[in-house]
This record gives C-alpha cells, sequence and structure tokens, in this order.
C-alpha cells in the first residue's frame, strides 16, 4: 500500500523561469516540469496554503540576469497575503533573503518544494529547511536539472533524470519524496490571528 504523505502548509516555486523551462536553455523535458509546477500552483492556491516564488538573480551576462527575458518568472504570480516573490542572491533559497522569516511569521512547519535545478538551487533550499526542522516533500516528477557534460579522465555524460535522483538521494533519510506532484495534498497555514 502507498502511502502519502500528510498535508503541506506551503509550496516553495524555485527558480521556474523562461531561462530555464523555455528555448534552448531549457531543461530536459521542460514540458512536463511545468504541467506538474502548474498543477502544484493550482491547488495550493485552492487549498489556502502559502504560495512562494524563488527568483534567482543571476550575475551580469549569465542567463539569468536580472530584469532580462530569461530572468521573468514562468508562472503568473498573484500577488496577495498567501502569494510571493522572493529574489534571492544565491542557490539557497533562505539566505538573504527574507524565506525564513516569511514562513515562521505564516505559521509554516511544513513544505513542498519544485522547480530547478535539482542538485543546486532546490536541493541547497530543502536541505536548509530540514536543517531547520521543516518538514519537506519533494516530488520527484516536479525538480528537474540540465545534463552534466561529459569530463575527460573524469566521468562520461550524466543524464538530468540521474542526476536530479542523485540530489533528492542526497538530502538524506529525512526529506519525503514522493513519485508524482499529485501525490503531494495542501492545506491552509494557521489563521492570521494564530501565526
Amino acid at each position: 500500500m502507498t502511502h502519502l504523505p500528510l498535508p503541506v502548509e506551503a509550496l516553495i516555486v524555485v527558480d521556474v523561469q523562461s531561462a530555464f523551462v523555455t528555448g534552448d536553455g531549457a531543461v530536459p523535458d521542460a514540458a512536463r516540469l511545468v504541467d506538474r509546477t502548474t498543477d502544484l500552483i493550482a491547488r495550493a492556491r485552492k487549498s489556502g496554503a502559502l504560495v512562494v516564488h524563488l527568483q534567482n538573480d543571476g550575475p551580469a551576462g549569465s542567463e539569468d540576469e536580472p530584469h532580462t527575458p530569461g530572468w521573468e518568472l514562468h508562472h503568473p504570480v498573484l500577488n496577495g497575503p498567501t502569494e510571493v516573490v522572493i529574489r534571492k542572491p544565491q542557490d539557497d533559497g533562505f539566505a538573504r533573503t527574507s524565506l525564513g522569516s516569511l514562513l515562521t511569521d505564516s505559521g509554516v512547519k511544513s513544505i513542498a518544494v519544485c522547480g530547478v535545478m535539482s542538485e543546486m538551487c532546490v536541493q541547497a533550499t530543502a536541505r536548509t529547511a530540514l536543517a531547520l526542522g521543516y518538514r519537506v516533500v519533494l516530488p520527484h516528477d516536479a525538480h528537474a536539472t540540465q545534463n552534466i557534460p561529459a569530463a575527460p579522465g573524469i566521468s562520461d555524460a550524466i543524464p538530468a533524470a540521474t542526476v536530479s535522483r542523485v540530489a533528492e538521494w542526497a538530502l538524506g533519510n529525512d526529506v519525503e519524496i514522493t513519485a508524482h506532484a499529485s501525490d503531494v495534498h495542501f492545506t491552509a497555514g494557521p489563521p492570521q490571528g494564530h501565526r
């Protein structure tokens, strides 16, 4: 019998930006990723869960340099008390951002994490969330990355799907990995007055 995780109170959408899900720089099977993240966002909104869109500020000249087309978020944002955008300067969504205080102020104890890149920003954000004591659910089909090119004398090319799986595995036993985004369910956090 398959055990589905308990509902979570927040969805963290990591760096689903145009450069990573459209055009030549898109992750492999970007359409699947966008389909899964679209579904997660819609269901989180419907339940009243907190939705946080992390937006990476890449360095000058990068595909996600701020205020360039590639930097733009792919999903429309419904700004309000339960949906926000947090820009971040490095892989970890908690580092030098307001994410930690937002989750604390909202009374959130459990999160689902999705987006890109599996072994970088997704893993770094999930790892810090675990270290801070959050319950973390990671849907396998809702995060993605690029293929790792071959490195002469080190390794052959490594397919993106393998990299994503290793990124999950490296988070250890505390993360709750689900096979499908559809296995993740949401609940509203505590009422405003009780946060």
